[in-house]
């Protein structure tokens, strides 16, 4: 099933960005578009809503205003020209904040953030987890391009200074990005660091001992300051 996306902004040129953005993606559909927040409440109460992609300053109601008046929020995306009211936004427990003009890899991130949701954050069955999981994905910036990685595919993460290396069957990429911002963004009883430059997949784990993990057919050391996390996540 499609991720319903509902789009709020008084100005028809950032609708139709965000639009022209949610139809590149195969697993998002536009369930509606709304001029302004009191069209997009009425809307709310009557078509299942995912992913709100909310303006903050409209007309009559503006977008901080529309989130405190709903008791059951779809997770709610800000996309503003107006940075200052980020601070209000997090406080009310928005997925992401989106400063205009919105650009197509930042749009990206964004519909990252809300498959991690979905894995890491929602309360849900393990059946519904386990089903999150295997369709979530994030993408990442190598050259020119920005790469498709599903999470069920990573065997390990290697740190090489400020990059990492990220190995799936078949192809490794290697991206701007720090191997603690991995950490922080991985399900953690689905990943686990063993070293100061290694995470690995824990249900690609074939065997280990007190120096290394043997992750399908690589070897990986073990640091001794990450010992005891990775016996408790596989105890779990």
């Amino acid at each position: 099933m499609k991720i319903q996306c509902l789009i709020v902004d008084d100005e028809p040129p950032a609708r139709e960005l965000l639009a022209s953005y949610i139809e590149k993606m195969d697993d998002l559909e536009i369930t509606g578009q709304c001029g302004n927040a009191l069209e997009a409440f009425a809307f709310i109460q009557k078509k299942p809503v995912n992913i709100l992609f909310l303006d903050i300053q409209m007309p009559r109601m503006n977008g901080l205003e529309l989130i405190k008046s709903l008791q059951e929020r779809p997770r709610v995306i800000l996309t503003t020209a107006y940075r200052e009211f980020a601070v209000e936004g997090f406080e009310l427990d928005v997925l992401d904040y989106l400063v205009k003009p919105v650009t197509f890899e930042r749009f990206l991130k964004s519909i990252s953030k809300y498959h991690q949701y979905n894995v890491l954050k929602q309360p849900a069955a393990v059946d519904n987890k386990e089903e999150a999981f295997e369709k979530a994905y994030m993408y990442f910036k190598v050259n020119k391009e920005l790469v498709k990685i599903y999470l069920k595919e990573i065997i390990y993460i290697e740190s090489i200074k400020d990059y990492v290396k990220i190995i799936t069957p078949g192809k490794s990429v290697i991206t701007y990005q720090r191997i603690g911002y991995m950490e922080e963004k991985l399900p953690e009883n689905k990943f686990v660091r063993i070293h100061k430059s290694y995470i690995v997949s824990v249900d690609k784990i074939v065997s280990y001992n007190n120096e290394e993990v043997n992750v399908q057919s690589f070897s990986l050391p073990i640091g001794r300051n990450y010992k005891q996390q990775f016996l408790r996540v596989l105890s779990v």
